[in-house]
């Protein structure tokens, strides 16, 4: 990793982008059969350009605030050369946005067949919903190139036109599924002097190797660089984001001076987010009264904690809201609370104030209670040393009570007290005191706070059907996962999203169908849904017998670790605990021949399993365990791991064996 820095200046004439016009056919990319650097690959990147330009921002002095005056966009352009059979498939081209911050036009592509000559594309895009999360929609602009053959060489191109309403941190991903030949990267910054946050402008390197080339910044203030030959990124399951393996470079505007000293930078920015929390939280007073309101005198010191908590919870989280109405639309050109009291009085606020709420109104309430600000490891991983002090995106509130930390983070919707998003788990932190910053590491729940349950009543039909009740009942980080993804959903959604969730579960065609009304609000209640449940042939016949799996719920287990190899590190959101309770009736008049020999272990990687199987006068009871208590594992370590999950796999495979009746023994 490495991190520059730029002083703002001036922008000049505007550069004109060489990515968008296609370039001459070359005849030796013609005859290219193969490429050295990768061999075997389906397809290769020959050449690939980016030019980016962030545009121009201006003050809106009614509200004080910024936002892109002249919109930026982002030129785009791909050269790819079909090897083999497989590589045809990059005929078929998705891209990828987010429509509420970017939309993309300009899209031409054509075929260049193995001879030379060209086959321009129709012009027929499709736009695709590819993903809906959290009510953000993720589109995806689709194309198919005509005529590709082995030996084609596919070019396209096509702009990214930058939302003005919103000002984006710039950022070129060198690696991609394909290897890469040769490839440009330009950036021209934003362009308004009267723009803070342009005194400096940082960059960090990140997975370049040594002596890899780095941006520089030309008198026309264009920062450029050039690269070849990047590897082709492998995607593995379970493996970390792919923002901290990936060869990219992150740009970040900063009104934070540059440091050659890593701590004496951090105390400056310290320094500056102090003053800026104390000013907001700093009455007490009102503070002291919105709290009398809400503990009792003789509430123990966490009992108040969490009434205070649940009380904050309750207010209104406009971090969360999706469509705005026009009754929010007018709210929102008002400005922003500037204090806890203001918001208090307002009833509502953005996830962020409302943790600070939060925290002016524990001290009020007597406790030592810090701000603490962090970085979400959901797309990457901070390392204090960048000194980019924008990538510190989350904030919380340590209190310490009776010798230990208790970290909270109430504008975090549905997450229960004494806990933390999992992007904000065991994530180093800045912690803010007027006597000195200092770091602070985050607490990872242990597997036992991250724990499901499923109890399962199923009776066993003569055909070798299941059917009966199913019961899940997600704890705590559990819970508030599944609460904040369906959070905007309507509740026909959210019925099928717990019904594919049990189906994704269980190894074999299944009806699933919610039968009950989970609490989806109260982040302190467990999240407990009920479904009606039918496995169809189940139970297998097998000459005169029939053979029942043990391993209802054992479908996540099956293809988790297929490969033999591995390259990236094993990492998980957060440790859990996964438990089922299963019991089946079978036909009366039925035996049980035999039941398989029960399994249990606890390796020293963090996974323990066990699987044990009994019979109860005619009634199977299937118990079974896995927890898997770690968050990253190096992946010198995947061969152990592989093997352990492979036994587990042999086990949940193993089956009872049934004895029907003798009469349906006959048929």
């Amino acid at each position: 990793m490495s991190v520059l820095a730029w002083a703002w200046c001036p922008q000049m004439a505007r550069a004109v982008s060489s990515a968008t016009a296609f370039r001459p056919v070359n005849p030796e990319e013609l005859k290219m059969t193969n490429e050295p650097a990768a061999p075997g690959a389906p397809a290769i990147i020959l050449y690939r350009e980016v030019y980016r330009d962030d545009g121009d921002v201006y003050i809106d002095p009614s509200l004080n605030t910024y936002a892109s005056g002249r919109p930026g966009h982002e030129d785009d352009y791909f050269r790819i050369k079909i090897l083999t059979e497989e590589g045809r498939k990059y005929a078929n081209v998705e891209i990828l946005y987010n429509p509420e911050v970017r939309n993309i036009t300009g899209i031409h592509a054509r075929t260049i067949k193995p001879d030379g000559s060209i086959v321009n594309f129709d012009g027929k895009v499709a736009t695709k919903l590819l993903l809906k999360a959290g009510g953000t929609r993720y589109l995806a602009k689709t194309l198919t190139l005509p005529d590709v053959q082995i030996g084609s060489i596919l070019e396209y191109f096509y702009t990214i036109d930058l939302s003005e309403t919103h000002i984006t941190a710039s950022r070129w991903i060198l690696s991609n599924e394909l290897f890469t030949k040769a490839a440009s990267f330009s950036l021209m910054p934003y362009g308004d002097e009267n723009y803070p946050f342009h005194n400096y402008l940082r960059c960090i390197t990140q997975n370049m190797g040594p002596g890899a080339p780095q941006p520089i910044q030309g008198p026309d203030k264009i920062i450029r660089l050039q690269v070849a030959n990047i590897p082709a990124f492998v995607t593995e399951n379970l493996m970390p984001p792919e923002n901290e393996l990936k060869e990219r470079v992150d740009f970040s505007y900063s009104e934070d001076e540059p440091a050659p000293d890593v701590n004496h930078f951090w105390a400056k920015v310290g320094k500056r987010l102090d003053d800026k929390l104390e000013s907001f939280i700093g009455k007490r007073k009102a503070m002291e009264q919105a709290v009398s309101g809400i503990v009792g005198p003789d509430d123990p010191p966490e009992v108040k904690l969490q009434k205070i908590y649940a009380r904050v919870q309750q207010m209104h989280n406009t971090s969360y809201e999706v469509r705005k109405t026009e009754e929010e639309l007018k709210r929102a050109k008002e400005k922003p609370p500037v204090n806890a009291e203001e918001v208090w009085k307002r009833g509502e606020a953005s996830g962020q104030q409302l943790t600070w709420l939060y925290l002016a109104m524990v001290r009020a309430a007597g406790f030592e209670a810090y701000g603490v600000w962090t970085a979400s490891r959901e797309s990457y991983f901070f390392d204090p040393g960048s000194m980019l002090s924008r990538r510190l995106d989350s904030n919380l509130v340590l209190i310490k009570l009776n010798g230990k930390n208790i970290f909270c983070d109430p504008g975090a919707a549905f997450v229960p007290f004494g806990f933390l998003p999992w992007q904000e788990t065991g994530v180093m932190g800045l912690q803010l005191d007027k006597q000195g910053v200092s770091w602070v590491q985050t607490l990872v729940p242990t597997a036992a706070q991250t724990r499901s349950e499923r109890r399962a009543n199923l009776t066993l039909t003569d055909t070798g059907d299941l059917e009966g009740k199913l019961t899940v009942t997600y704890m705590d980080m559990e819970a508030a996962a599944f609460r904040r993804n369906a959070r905007n959903a309507d509740e026909p959604a959210r019925n099928r999203y717990l019904e594919n969730i049990q189906k994704g579960y269980i190894p074999a065609a299944s009806d699933v169908n919610l039968t009950n009304q989970p609490e989806w609000k109260n982040s302190a209640a467990p999240l407990v849904a009920e479904f009606d449940l039918k496995v169809p042939g189940w139970a297998s016949r097998a000459g005169h017998h029939f053979m029942v799996p043990v391993g209802l719920f054992s479908a996540h287990e099956k293809h988790v670790f297929d490969h033999a190899e591995r390259v990236h590190p094993i990492y998980i959101d957060y440790p859990y605990t996964h438990s089922d309770d299963v019991n089946i009736q079978i036909p009366a008049g039925w035996q049980v021949s035999s039941l398989p020999a029960g399994w249990q272990y606890t390796a020293p990687n963090g996974v323990s399993y066990s699987l044990t199987a009994a019979n109860d006068q005619g009634k199977l009871h299937i118990s079974r365990t896995l927890t898997v208590d770690f968050i990253l594992m190096e992946a010198k370590y995947y061969s152990a791991l592989r093997e352990h999950f492979q036994q587990i796999k042999t086990t949940d495979d193993q089956q009872i064996v049934l004895d029907p009746s003798p009469a349906r023994a006959a048929n």
